[in-house]
């Protein structure tokens, strides 16, 4: 089988036990195909933490979960070094956090305070942790998932924007549609049940993932869609010039690494659909969760009850395909 196939079969395995939520699978398949990490935002119940460990299980590759509290420490998310004695002498030795692993659950990453948020954060710009002068990398197949509530606002602590901009897409989870929620239900008593599995159920090697994402390194990015995926990141800058209600909505626009991170997301789209080349359809169906954490809008935005979805169809909207 081709590395397209095999990813294919995970995305359909996925489906199989996440029913309703085929857009959070899909925009996790693209996370870890273009090599970017993921915030997830959701009411509880929503299967966000269902989806990485399924993801897990079905990949050759480790899972760790950090809940996130007031009272958690940096050194609790990188690792520390801790003193061992052995034989009358004793020395200091590096002892990895949860950080070193290969697919990380941040759930609810704005319950703790910004140094440790900072922290997490660091660790998935540079791929690495420094403890004690002594540099430890972090594996290849890395991508950090983390989730937040929208609702409970209390005690919280919210990602600065300039932090949130470290995440390549922020996927909003909504309820499913009552027919996938039958089918939940139905699942979750199989479940209880324990029906057995498939004798071989599916398990991918990490060199898949890292095979995949070479092919998506080669999807041709004509120029003509190179500028359109260009203009709609100039247009977020200069969103007055294209529609006035617009630029009244948008305070700050999306930063360059919005562009970067639009052009990964749209290759590994295309590559998702079996092209080798990127549409202006592949861009437009991924933009929403590129800009949606970018995007800062204005008071009077908010005042209106305009969020960044509806900034961003409009943006699509004014923005021609070249």
């Amino acid at each position: 089988m081709s590395y397209h196939d095999d990813v294919l079969a995970l995305e359909q395995a996925m489906g199989e036990a996440i029913v309703g939520q085929h857009a959070m699978i899909e925009r996790l398949l693209l996370g870890m195909l273009a090599n970017g990490h993921l915030l997830v935002e959701g009411l509880p119940g929503l299967a966000k933490t269902r989806a990485i460990k399924v993801l897990a299980r079905h990949l050759d590759a480790r899972l760790s979960r950090i809940q996130f509290t007031p009272d958690l420490l940096p050194s609790d998310i990188t690792g520390s070094e801790v003193y061992f004695s052995e034989g009358g002498k004793g020395e200091f030795r590096f002892q990895a956090g949860p950080i070193f692993a290969n697919l990380v659950l941040a759930d609810e990453v704005n319950r703790s305070p910004a140094k440790v948020q900072a922290a997490l954060l660091e660790a998935m710009e540079e791929r690495q942790v420094t403890v004690g002068g002594v540099t430890h990398k972090l594996d290849p197949l890395f991508l950090v998932m983390a989730t937040q509530n929208p609702i409970e606002q209390e005690g919280t602590y919210p990602l600065p924007e300039a932090q949130m901009d470290r995440f390549l897409m922020h996927v909003s989870v909504s309820y499913p549609q009552q027919d996938a929620e039958q089918a939940i239900v139905r699942l979750a008593r199989s479940e209880e049940r324990e029906v057995p599995g498939p004798v071989n159920p599916l398990r991918l090697a990490s060199a898949v993932i890292l095979g995949a994402r070479r092919e998506v390194h080669e999807i041709h990015v004509s120029e003509p869609v190179e500028r359109y995926l260009v203009a709609l990141v100039q247009a977020t800058r200069v969103a007055s010039t294209l529609d006035d209600e617009l630029g009244r909505w948008i305070q700050v626009g999306v930063s360059p690494r919005g562009a970067i991170g639009l052009d990964k997301v749209a290759r590994a789209h295309a590559w998702l659909r079996g092209r080798d080349y990127v549409t202006p359809e592949d861009v437009q169906a991924i933009v929403h969760d590129v800009f949606r954490h970018r995007l800062i809008l204005s008071y009077e935005a908010h005042a209106a009850g305009i969020n960044a979805d509806a900034a961003i169809d409009r943006l699509v909207e004014r923005v021609a395909v070249a």
